[in-house]
């Protein structure tokens, strides 16, 4: 078996490398000629350099191929030119997707997100059924993914064989940016995140996440989405278990939500019109924030066998190796 990988020089994407070397396949991964290939070193794999969007000077690797995980996207909460976002996210999954249809690709796994879904309604959890709002699409990263999801959906509806999936908020090692998501934990392992908001994630092991990419390669139904997560819990708890595991005093309180827009504001303000970089604390993460993002990965569970190891191992396994490649001053 070969298979074309997207994104693999990424946390998740690696990731997805690594269990198919570990299924014996042959593995293509898709790297921009800037890319940074530290979390592909010492893999047998091939490296095809190349853009998301310009595959013309790609595609002829995608011949002999029998599954495509598109798995790359643009992942930030805060950007200063959003078009740049929506041309990787949504014209680089119509020309990546298009690209493995006319190779007669067998099977295409499409990276999708639980920001393309809607959100819980309070104390309950989203499944794949609950379509989004325009109210519920903050920010350009949720905007540009749903967009690349509905291009999937209607590709999967003329008859092509993608499936796709939606991964909650993987946590584990080799998160090499790091993602909000590593970011957040960085900063707490810092020193730089004494309170917390009142919110809570659904959180999966990045390595079961990945397993997740191939079984609905192997068990998905086309055109199905498949949610892939595993344990809602509260960011206190997440930021808890980092401590424990840290030797770091557990967070002293909560920050209250008016407060935290207020500051996320004022830190995007000088990041948009001052320093041209992140902000310490995007508006958009902070909206975020105002929602438990809870979802139910049953359906995943029951019909492709989505692996539920404990969440605490996850985040054990990221802060020794936040540690061991000194991300922690």
């Amino acid at each position: 078996m070969t298979s074309f990988v997207t994104g693999g020089t990424g946390f998740l994407g690696s990731h997805v490398v690594r269990a198919l070397l570990e299924k014996g396949a042959q593995v293509k991964v898709l790297a921009r000629k800037t890319s940074n290939l530290t979390n592909l070193e010492d893999l047998d794999i091939t490296i095809v350099e190349g853009e998301l969007v310009g595959v013309e000077d790609w595609e002829d690797a995608l011949d002999g191929c029998d599954t495509v995980f598109h798995v790359a996207a643009d992942y930030r909460l805060w950007v200063p030119d959003p078009e740049n976002m929506f041309q990787a996210n949504v014209e680089g999954t119509r020309q990546v997707l298009g690209a493995a249809i006319r190779h007669g690709v067998k099977r295409i796994v499409h990276t999708s997100t639980v920001g393309a879904l809607a959100y819980p309604e309070d104390g309950e959890s989203s499944n794949e059924d609950a379509e989004p709002a325009e109210a519920d699409l903050i920010g350009p990263y949720k905007q540009s993914k749903r967009e690349a999801e509905l291009i999937a959906r209607e590709l999967a509806e003329e008859g092509h064989p993608i499936v796709i999936v939606n991964p909650s908020t993987p946590v584990g090692p080799r998160d090499i940016k790091p993602t909000p998501t590593g970011q957040m934990i960085v900063n707490f392992l810092n020193g730089k995140m004494p309170g917390y908001l009142n919110t809570g994630l659904n959180l999966i092991d990045v390595r079961d996440c990945a397993k997740g990419h191939l079984l609905a390669a192997e068990k998905g139904q086309p055109g199905a989405r498949y949610i892939l997560g595993n344990r809602n819990i509260t960011l206190k708890e997440i930021l808890e278990i980092v401590a424990r595991y840290s030797g770091r005093k557990p967070p002293r309180f909560r920050v209250p939500y008016p407060i935290a827009l207020a500051y996320a504001c004022a830190s995007t303000f000088v990041a948009d019109h001052i320093t041209h970089r992140p902000p310490v604390a995007p508006v958009v993460g902070v909206k975020l924030a105002g929602h438990f993002m809870y979802f139910d990965a049953s359906k995943a569970v029951s019909e492709l066998g989505l692996p539920q190891n404990p969440i605490e191992n996850a985040l054990k396994d990221a802060v020794a190796w936040y540690r061991e490649n000194r991300y922690i001053k």
